[in-house]
């Protein structure tokens, strides 16, 4: 089971709350034998990910499947809850991540807002470049008159 959660005690919490819900285990009468944190195979290689979510709102349960282009699926999983919190209201409590998948085509990617920036000519145009004075002089001899 991959639990995404900011630390040890909330990981354990969530993975009892997940097995009560899949089998009947209790906290009692089951044991955690280890806890490991997947580390990213490419740390530095920025990646497209696609997550599926269920989530509780005011108004009922609502599944949803959200893309985000992040270095890796921790801060995937982050940039979701903050998203969620947002957009949402959806606290983390009421989320629950069903699948978190790394979208290696770009034929795969559903969303415009992460389509668009992998286009093969992307540009960032820098408009009103003002160019520095080189002989503006940082400390003035006279004193600043203050009346107009």
């Amino acid at each position: 089971m991959r639990i995404f959660a900011p630390n040890d005690v909330v990981a354990k919490s969530r993975f009892w709350y997940f097995l009560a819900k899949l089998k009947k285990v209790k906290k009692a009468n089951g044991e955690i034998v280890s806890l490991n944190k997947i580390h990213e195979k490419h740390p530095l290689k920025v990646k497209n990910f696609g997550v599926w979510i269920r989530y509780d709102s005011r108004s009922g349960t609502h599944n949803m499947y959200k893309e985000y282009r992040e270095l890796s699926r921790a801060a995937a999983v982050d940039s979701l809850y903050q998203d969620m919190a947002a957009r949402h209201r959806a606290r983390f409590g009421s989320i629950h991540i069903l699948r978190v998948v790394e979208l290696e085509k770009t034929e795969d990617i559903k969303r415009p807002y992460i389509k668009q920036i992998t286009s093969k000519n992307l540009s960032f145009p820098l408009p009103h470049r003002v160019p520095k004075i080189s002989n503006k002089k940082v400390f003035s001899a006279t004193r600043p008159s203050t009346f107009a």
